[in-house]
């Protein structure tokens, strides 16, 4: 817990108050039963020099707890940047993990089987690996960094599965050097394979689509899905991209969700 106020410095706080307490106090006091003057006007009997070093010391006061409490918001304001920013990492830290397990699984299983097969998904599965680490710990990528990480997660994908998959996946971007939140579009991605893909035996399909112009970016995704093979987990993807969109584009982002029989829609809009 950050402490705004050093306990070495409670005891001078407690003595400056207390004087500015006072001095008012015993002046009132002094000219009322001292100088017996029944309407007392603060500091009206006393020469001018006295007038000015109270005003001085109050106006030093004012100015010394203004830049107190400035330094003390400041404080405050860093501190739930560093908060926001950890929760950030965190939620980012939990994308993909369910997907790269089950690709260590894939890869044991083609070791004997299709050695270069193997290799080439162990070099794919590396570059994914190495972008969640260092590039999903920055404020921000490009986007075309983002888009050839949504590429290769399909690539994996095309290879892991032992089934047809109609994969769609159509680009309309006018600049893909804009910079955008690592990782903030894998979600609804793995969302797809997870809930739609991994629990259909046939005709399961990926249509995938992303939009962007000087002022938005449109990303949709629209999946089949088995209504059977939903389990009590379903969700918690989408949890935590809401909950990342609320701390890295606060009002600067739309997001809708959309269950049809056994067609599931998703459209993520940010303000760029």
């Amino acid at each position: 817990m950050m402490q705004f106020i050093n306990k070495n410095n409670w005891l001078v706080v407690k003595v400056v108050v207390l004087i500015t307490l006072l001095i008012p106090l015993l002046i009132t006091t002094y000219e009322f039963i001292v100088l017996g003057n029944e309407s007392v006007v603060f500091l009206a009997d006393y020469p001018s020099v006295v007038g000015i070093i109270v005003v001085v010391y109050y106006s030093l006061l004012l100015v010394i707890g203004l830049l107190w409490l400035i330094k003390q918001l400041i404080a405050i304001l860093n501190l739930k940047k560093e908060t926001k920013k950890s929760e950030l990492l965190h939620l980012q830290s939990q994308v993909n993990p369910h997907f790269f397990f089950n690709m260590l699984n894939n890869v044991y299983g083609m070791v004997d089987k299709d050695t270069d097969g193997a290799k080439d998904l162990i070099l794919k599965l590396s570059d994914l690996m190495r972008y969640s680490i260092y590039e999903g710990e920055k404020e921000t990528v490009p986007l075309a960094e983002e888009i050839l990480y949504v590429q290769n997660y399909i690539a994996l994908h095309k290879m892991r599965y032992h089934k047809e998959i109609d994969i769609e996946f159509t680009i309309d971007v006018a600049d893909d050097t804009i910079k955008i939140r690592p990782l903030i579009l894998i979600i609804l991605l793995e969302n797809a394979f997870k809930h739609g893909v991994e629990n259909l035996r046939e005709k399961a399909y990926v249509a995938i689509h992303l939009k962007t112009n000087k002022e938005r970016l449109l990303f949709e995704i629209e999946n089949n899905f088995d209504q059977n093979g939903i389990t009590e987990t379903k969700g918690i993807g989408l949890k935590n991209l809401k909950r990342r969109l609320v701390l890295a584009y606060p009002k600067k982002h739309q997001f809708r969700v959309e269950k049809n029989n056994t067609v599931f829609k998703a459209q993520l809009e940010l303000h760029i």
